[in-house]
């Protein structure tokens, strides 16, 4: 059996590695240029300390009568030095090599040194008897002539301090990485709390238990936040309108099943007629099934405005409540001019007319009316009116909202004045509440044209 084993993706691990690269590289080049400035140093301060010495060797050669006027001096090679010295000309070729170089067969210095002179400080070379050396040269005039004097010297414990030194650079620099590590997971994890705290709160938004973000997070993440909020009040808005489509869908069908109900149980009716009526039960909702579902998925301002008849509506529906509520005889009357239109859906108007006029069939005693006109503010106007109890002034403000019902001794969800005042905001209107004289209720639309 095979294990396939794949780590998971973590932006902590991303960030230590390019971090803690970035930091070494950084680092590895910081030390190794300290320790060339070290080494430059060292090279500088030795040729320094050569340099002071010049006078007073000059001035013993000199108090011996060792330089004299001419330059013959330098084909001899008798003087015992404590220097390995080399003397180049301008070419630097060379021409003169003191005792100690000569013990050690040192004769090429200054044409292999002319070979690195214009590298930098500091020289080093592996000469003639195979030892290494570092090389400090020295500008010099004697008897009026210039020299280039090459000063050699062991390279061995120059390059043990160098070593030295180098080591300590390197492990400095291991303690820091070592503290810019610790200093990396802290800050990681302190930079990511934000991110778990999203986390947590999208798992309490997920259960139901917040319904959106804090605010209070950095100012890098108050986009992200944001964006999350507006998703999750969109998709909660969408949800809402969903779930009240839905009922408001219940809510209307409910109507026309009982009218369905009310023809099937007419036995004045044809088998024909009663069929035709059925039908065109049906065919209302379809129609009803169908704005319920495109409010649903566009929402009352995405609905397309339209001029829509108000007399043959009214009849309809009038029509559909005189089978409902047939024991009741309703007197029904409907003073609606001739060619006027509602200034909306037609889906619009059907929920409107039909939860006002339903409402008004079931509370009525006995006189249901219906009348609709322009007024002089360029305003469509639908009043329906009853003979029933009416609403009291305490109430009339509560029963627009949903679920809220002013005669809780009949059946009913409050959902039918609800959903008429969310229409009747949508087109920018006002749903009234009044007093009838048919001493009832009368509920009074307003829509500007």
């Amino acid at each position: 059996m095979q294990l396939n084993f794949k780590p998971k993706k973590r932006l902590l691990t991303r960030m230590f590695i390019t971090s803690l690269s970035i930091i070494a590289l950084v680092g590895i080049g910081l030390a190794w240029l300290v320790n060339v400035l070290y080494a430059q140093n060292s090279y500088n301060e030795e040729t320094a300390k050569l340099i002071a010495e010049i006078p007073s060797v000059a001035a013993e050669l000199k108090e011996h009568n060792l330089i004299p006027d001419t330059s013959e001096w330098l084909d001899e090679n008798n003087t015992p030095e404590k220097y390995i010295i080399a003397s180049c000309n301008e070419t630097f070729s060379q021409v003169w090599t003191s005792s100690m170089a000569v013990e050690r067969g040192l004769f090429d210095t200054c044409e292999r040194f002319n070979e690195i002179r214009h590298d930098s400080p500091p020289y080093y070379l592996t000469l003639a008897d195979s030892k290494n050396y570092f090389v400090y040269l020295l500008a010099v005039e004697i008897a009026h002539n210039k020299y280039n004097l090459l000063v050699m010297k062991d390279a061995d414990k120059l390059e043990q301090e160098l070593n030295k030194f180098s080591r300590r650079t390197y492990w400095r620099l291991s303690g820091v990485l070592a503290l810019a590590f610790v200093l990396l997971v802290s800050a990681a994890y302190w930079g990511m709390r934000p991110l778990v705290r999203m986390r947590n709160e999208l798992e309490q938004v997920s259960s139901g238990k917040a319904k959106s973000l804090s605010e209070d997070y950095p100012v890098e993440l108050e986009g992200v936040t944001q964006a999350l909020n507006q998703l999750l009040v969109q998709s909660g808005a969408q949800q809402e309108r969903y779930q009240n489509a839905m009922n408001d869908l219940a809510h209307s069908l409910k109507t026309r099943l009982a009218a369905v109900h009310a023809i099937t149980d007419d036995a004045s009716l044809t088998k024909h007629s009663a069929s035709e009526k059925i039908m065109d039960q049906v065919s209302q909702m379809d129609q009803l099934v169908k704005y319920q579902l495109k409010r649903a998925m566009l929402g009352r301002k995405g609905l397309k405005q339209e001029q829509t008849p108000v007399a043959p509506l009214i009849e309809q529906l009038s029509q559909m409540l005189f089978k409902v509520y047939r024991d009741k005889q309703v007197s029904f009357s409907a003073d609606i001019p001739a060619g006027h239109v509602f200034p909306g859906d037609q889906g619009d108007l059907m929920e409107l007319c039909g939860n006002l006029m339903e409402n008004a069939f079931k509370m009525c005693i006995s006189q249901v009316a219906v009348s609709a006109y322009y007024n002089d503010n360029s305003e469509f106007v639908l009043i329906v009116e009853d003979d029933g109890p009416g609403v009291a002034q305490n109430i009339r403000q509560r029963i627009i909202e949903r679920g809220v019902r002013a005669d809780t001794q009949k059946a009913g969800q409050g959902i039918g004045l609800a959903v008429c005042n969310e229409i009747v905001i949508s087109y920018g209107g006002q749903l009234l509440i009044e007093t009838s004289e048919l001493e009832g209720a009368k509920f009074i639309i307003r829509i500007p044209i």
